[in-house]
């Protein structure tokens, strides 16, 4: 089993660093944003996953197009917590 706790503080910490030297809206910060989401998902902290999802999905979509296969991997990892959720008509 993961350390999902010990994770968490290690992806915000890459994001936080990221922005600093990137910017906000770098492909890098978007991976980055993605892979947080997913361990957010994992322990079932949905509201906490899906702006990150979300904002993923914005960034990509901004640098690479919005039918770039990342984008499409994104917007399943979103339509997947929204799916857990219960929200299939969003999924």
């Amino acid at each position: 089993q993961g350390d999902y706790a010990g994770a968490k503080p290690l992806f915000e910490r890459a994001i936080a660093i990221g922005e600093k030297a990137l910017g906000k809206d770098h492909p890098t910060i978007a991976i980055r944003l993605n892979n947080l989401a997913l361990l957010l998902s994992a322990q079932g902290d949905y509201a906490g996953a899906k702006p990150l999802f979300e904002r993923a999905i914005a960034i990509g979509e901004k640098a690479l197009g919005k039918d770039h296969p990342t984008i499409a991997i994104r917007l399943n990892n979103l339509a997947l917590l929204l799916s857990a959720q219960g929200d299939y008509a969003g999924a």
